[in-house]
């Protein structure tokens, strides 16, 4: 689990992309995050690959706590639930903040995602395959990336 969220911190580094929160989930395999290895792990990545800005790692925290905060921009869950769903690509405005949320192994519970949808996150899907969750984090942070290039 570690190795995979460590290939998502670089890769996400050298996206560009601004913060990264680990969120606790009801289906979280691990509970505790290793904050002081990421945090090396996104400097000597920000090095290597000439990135001039170093994302923000912030605590891991509750999914509930996470989605009660005050967040700004456009606001998407990617989960895989059959339920009405958009395409993230086809939402995303450019020039905004915008955050993703990409669920555990597992996906998030149900009563997440209605948490989050009463909580003006949009339902949306990354394609029609079944993404690791590294995977789809990629594919969110780059689509992200690519619309605030525009």
């Amino acid at each position: 689990m570690n190795d995979r969220y460590e290939w998502f911190l670089e890769k996400a580094t050298e996206i560009g992309i601004d913060s990264i929160t680990p969120i606790i989930c009801d289906h979280s395999e691990r509970k505790i995050i290793k904050h002081q290895r990421f945090e090396k792990i996104l400097q000597s990545v920000m090095k290597q690959s000439l990135q001039c800005y170093l994302p923000q790692l912030n605590q891991e925290i509750s999914f509930k706590k996470f989605i009660n905060q005050d967040l700004k921009g456009q606001l998407f869950i990617a989960h895989c639930n059959k339920r009405d769903r958009k395409s993230l690509k086809s939402e995303l405005l450019s020039k905004q903040d915008i955050t993703i949320l990409i669920g555990p192994e597992g996906d998030f519970s149900v009563k997440e995602i209605e948490m989050a949808i009463q909580n003006k996150f949009i339902p949306v899907t990354l394609g029609e395959t079944r993404l690791r969750t590294e995977t789809a984090a990629i594919i969110a942070c780059h689509s992200a990336a690519n619309t605030n290039e525009s």
